[in-house]
């Protein structure tokens, strides 16, 4: 039977199918976790202060239905069925011709093509397994930085414990340089975060992006941190600067850098190797 699913005719094709239903979860996740952590600093908050805490409709990942914020229509399975439905509706709610974020099935599309990548280039097997895990939950945490400058430690840190058990035989490296890489890229961030907010007073970053280093780190191996940390922080500045020239975000609004360690890490993790083996030889 597994040797049906490991033919890659079947298994790169079945794991865009699964792809794009987590893209779809993804969306609620985005759209929701955020929602349910500003929920839970209130009830914290208001503990503190001697409250009293009234009760709230439940709200979950799961609870309540999907519904469209305009009008509180309930979406229905037909739907809600990824892409194809975004399409037959034409980017409209059924029932009052709002328009629909064509985020929605660009996240969903994503997540099925990082799905069909990973397993056309890893092949069948935890390689492949653990590649959707590790770019499904940078698509979530890109995007949830970039609409709210948070990276929940519900992603970050069970994403980093992950890193180092699928490593635990090597899986993408050897379980030492996972567990440096896990300490390293959280490290690393914490001391420029110090660093600058002991030159400046201002804080240059938040917590979530030392936790998400150190998950790439347990992934990927402190060897690719270098690489990683390149990336990101040329992409970033370069799109910092063309949203200042285009006058779309002055320079006292903060950027997240979330996103940009996402696809950095996404960048290391499939052509990583060949990256800093190219760099080496230039350099020899």
């Amino acid at each position: 039977m597994l040797s049906v699913y490991s033919d890659p005719m079947v298994f790169v094709p079945a794991s865009v199918l699964v792809g794009l239903a987590i893209g779809s979860f993804l969306n609620v996740v985005v759209y929701r976790l955020p929602r349910m952590m500003e929920r839970d600093w209130r009830e914290q908050c208001a503990e503190l202060h001697g409250e009293k805490v009234p009760p709230a409709p439940r709200f979950n990942l799961a609870t309540p239905p999907s519904s469209c914020p305009g009008c509180g229509h309930r979406i229905r399975a037909l739907e809600n069925l990824p892409v194809i439905s975004y399409l037959a509706l034409r980017g409209k709610c059924a029932a009052c011709g709002a328009r629909i974020s064509p985020r929605y099935p660009a996240v969903e599309l994503l997540a099925a093509v990082a799905a069909g990548y990973s397993a056309w280039h890893f092949g069948f097997g935890w390689s492949a397994l653990g590649a959707m895990v590790f770019l499904w939950s940078m698509i979530a945490l890109a995007c949830i930085d970039l609409d709210t400058q948070l990276l929940p430690d519900s992603i970050t840190l069970p994403l980093l414990w992950a890193g180092l058990l699928i490593n635990l035989r090597g899986t993408f490296v050897e379980l030492p340089s996972a567990v440096i890489g896990a300490a390293a890229g959280y490290l690393v961030l914490w001391a420029v975060y110090w660093g600058f907010k002991l030159l400046t007073g201002k804080e240059g970053m938040g917590f979530g992006d030392f936790k998400l280093l150190g998950a790439i780190g347990a992934w990927l191996g402190w060897k690719t941190l270098p690489l990683v940390i390149l990336l990101s922080s040329f992409v970033g500045a370069l799109v910092g600067v063309v949203l200042i020239v285009l006058a779309r975000r002055g320079r006292e609004v903060p950027i997240p850098f979330g996103p940009y360690l996402a696809a950095a890490g996404v960048i290391a993790l499939f052509w990583g190797d060949a990256i800093l083996d190219r760099y080496l030889s230039l350099l020899l």
